[in-house]
């Protein structure tokens, strides 16, 4: 009986660590976080080589030989840990970075790794997220183009593309419904309309700087569909980030983990072109 009251009074804290740090790598990193503060039992192996190895992306050492200088850490959750802050690959031409909570990659493309049209604009220093960028000075027809492997993000995931830039008070041209965002991926191909200048009221008064970034999507759409909207509704309009920048979404696809496939993604007029003073 006494036996039988020793085994009935066994939890997951009494295994050993070595099966608590496998049990833990086939969660989540925002679940591994979690288990080490709700129970000291799970501190140790929370932290273990075991659980971060396996949060971190199967290229990671890939990855690692595309920075600039080598990355200081002591264990796989430290590396994992830096990783989520973002570092600059390929002679500082993207910056990766992993979406804390889910270890998912995500890409930004600096306006050096981009096709401008009107491409003799010239780069110019830009400060945040890149130390310098394109400006687009008095031009007539504006047309942007990125690309990115398939295998450089997190497979089966659900991506959105961002362009992210500011325009100066003397920008003119840009409003509805002169541009559009699409994404190609193989065969498919998604596009959004797109307004850079909704109302002159949010016109600001900074540089431009034009980079397209990747990340994976967040939001779930899970509640029932609304309304149809109207034609202005369903544009895409700016938003303002916390660095002072201002981003609009491009459109969304489904990283299906194609070898040698490209993602392009695109951002152009869609009505004739005049001149302006698209991006400054």
């Amino acid at each position: 009986m006494a036996v039988v009251a020793e085994e009935q009074g066994r939890g997951i804290g009494d295994l050993p660590e070595e099966c608590v740090s496998l049990i833990l790598s086939f969660t989540s990193p925002r679940d591994a976080c979690r288990s080490a503060a709700v129970s000291s039992a799970f501190l140790a192996a929370a932290s273990s080589g075991v659980v971060w190895g396996r949060f971190l992306p199967p290229d990671c050492e890939e990855i690692l030989s595309m920075l600039p200088a080598p990355l200081a850490f002591r264990s796989k959750k430290e590396l994992y840990s830096r990783l989520c802050d973002s570092v600059l690959i390929s002679g500082g031409r993207k910056i990766f970075a992993l979406e804390r909570a889910t270890g998912r990659k995500c890409v930004t493309l600096s306006a050096r790794d981009l096709t401008i049209v009107w491409g003799d604009s010239p780069i110019t220093g830009g400060g945040r997220p890149f130390s310098e960028a394109a400006e687009l000075l008095n031009v007539c027809w504006l047309e942007i183009r990125g690309k990115i492997a398939c295998r450089m993000l997190s497979p089966k995931t659900t991506y959105v593309a961002h362009l992210v830039f500011k325009l100066s008070v003397e920008s003119h041209g840009l409003d509805y419904p002169s541009q559009e965002g699409s994404i190609r991926a193989g065969s498919r191909v998604s596009s959004e309309e797109v307004c850079l200048h909704p109302c002159t009221q949010q016109r600001r008064s900074s540089r431009s700087n034009s980079v397209v970034r990747f990340r994976r999507m967040l939001s779930v759409r899970a509640t029932p569909p609304p309304a149809a909207p109207s034609a202005a509704e369903k544009r895409q309009v700016p938003r303002a980030r916390g660095d002072g920048w201002m981003e609009v979404l491009i459109g969304e696809f489904l990283n299906d983990d194609v070898d040698e496939e490209e993602v392009e993604v695109s951002f152009t007029e869609i009505r004739g072109a005049t001149g302006r003073a698209a991006c400054r």
